[in-house]
């Protein structure tokens, strides 16, 4: 991988995670009247900054919904479509129970073979339609 791409998606993580943070913040609340009038506004103005005269796709893997959540307000808040990300064999809640050394996440953790987890799909119908594409996938601080 380029140094650019790698670069290009560590900055849209960050802006990812940004977003993420802003509605895990404001989500219990309710605007007020003038602060709904300024997000329409702020709104229109970032939808056409970012898509310029492309579409806008907003890509994301979510074993738990949690990504799913802010990838759904992302594409709702820019107009952008959605693709997802799943494997083949979905992830069970035993198989997340990263405390346990025998789950899927755990021994993928440790052992690097394990990690090339066989997807339902990797083509996004229309992909050359897209002139920006936001990539969000779930983030562990390795912190309790």
């Amino acid at each position: 991988m380029t140094k650019k791409v790698k670069v290009f998606l560590i900055v849209l993580v960050v802006i990812i995670e940004g977003v993420g943070g802003y509605f895990v913040y404001n989500a219990q609340k309710a605007p007020s009247p003038e602060e709904k009038e300024v997000t329409k506004v702020t709104n229109k103005s970032t939808t056409k900054n970012v898509q310029g005269n492309g579409k806008t796709l907003v890509v994301y893997y979510s074993a738990q919904n949690h990504t799913k959540d802010v990838a759904q307000k992302v594409a709702e808040n820019l107009g952008a479509d959605l693709f997802e990300i799943e494997p083949k064999e979905k992830y069970s809640e035993d198989d997340l129970d990263w405390t346990d050394d025998d789950s899927r996440v755990t021994k993928e953790h440790e052992d690097t073979s394990l990690r090339n987890v066989e997807l339902k799909t990797t083509e996004v119908e229309n992909w050359d339609q897209y002139d920006t594409v936001f990539i969000g996938y779930p983030k562990m601080e390795y912190s309790l």
